[in-house]
């Protein structure tokens, strides 16, 4: 009785998938294209694929402790800083503030007294927190992440190619994890979100998150002889769709339950969040759609 419902199972998984597999592995394509377009626009009005934060591009950032109206703080120091910008943090439970992170390319003797006399007491190391990064080093330690991104990239495409030593399993993979990297981009650059140096890490992160699902796939589809094809691609889609959720479950709570989390944390957890939704929509419908057509091709069954 078992053994004929697993048939009817299978039976009616593989006419299913058969049918509309090529029609899946599209809909990420259209979202891959839609957001290179969008960062091209990005790019031509802004003259970088990303918005940086003052570790980034230099400058102070001021994290004020307790409860305040950022959108009077913020009209206030406008009037004398133009690039000035403020982010509240609040407590998810009860949304009071917890504290307010102000960033200008302005320096801390610049900034600081304009603070002060809006707020009418003194900056100290127990009500706020200062951090001044000069361009040079912002610009040198961002150049710095970026090269490590491409050159994990790099690596990573190397060894996909020596693993798997066919060209279009291994583009898939590629393929996939450069999804995972831009779909995220295009989205915070979208919100208009700053990316820090820990966002930058986080996209160095995911280029190894990414391709793990994927080296899974590839390997159960074409090296694997136990099963159909569309049976080691569905048992390839439970470990692995178990895999992301389980990352997913693990970060989310992190970001909007735990009160008083760094700035910087956040945008790691944001960003992850972000890349590992997009690798369940990139490996199992793109990748898993390519594979099943390069297995076709080559009659594997």
């Amino acid at each position: 009785m078992r053994e004929q419902k697993t048939k009817i199972e299978t039976v009616n998984q593989k006419s299913w998938y058969d049918k509309y597999y090529k029609i899946l592995f599209i809909v990420p394509i259209i979202l891959l294209l839609f957001s290179l377009s969008y960062l091209g626009f990005f790019f031509y009005k802004n003259g970088e694929f990303i918005i940086r934060d003052a570790s980034l591009s230099g400058g102070t950032t001021i994290t004020l402790k307790g409860d305040f109206d950022s959108k009077t703080l913020e009209s206030s120091l406008k009037s004398q800083f133009s690039d000035i910008t403020l982010r509240g943090l609040t407590e998810i439970a009860t949304g009071k503030s917890i504290s307010v992170i102000i960033e200008t390319s302005a320096k801390p003797e610049e900034i600081n007294p304009a603070i002060e006399k809006i707020l009418g007491y003194n900056l100290t190391s127990e009500n706020s927190n200062i951090e001044f990064t000069g361009p040079s080093l912002s610009q040198s330690f961002y150049k710095q992440l970026i090269a490590a991104l491409i050159i994990s990239f790099i690596l990573m495409s190397i060894v996909i190619f020596v693993l798997f030593k066919s060209f279009i399993p291994s583009i898939a993979v590629i393929f996939a994890a450069f999804s995972d990297i831009v779909m995220p981009l295009a989205l915070i650059d979208f919100l208009g979100i700053k990316l820090s140096a820990a966002g930058i890490a986080a996209f160095l992160m995911l280029v190894g998150y990414s391709v793990d699902t994927d080296i899974l796939l590839t390997s159960r589809a074409l090296k694997r002889k136990t099963g159909t094809l569309n049976q080691r691609i569905y048992g390839a889609f439970k470990t692995g769709i178990l895999m992301t959720s389980t990352a997913l479950i693990a970060i989310l709570p992190a970001f909007f339950i735990v009160s008083g989390l760094p700035e910087s944390f956040r945008q790691i957890f944001f960003i992850l969040a972000l890349g590992l939704s997009a690798d369940i929509i990139n490996t199992w419908m793109t990748n898993a759609g390519i594979i099943k057509w390069y297995c076709d091709k080559k009659g594997i069954k």
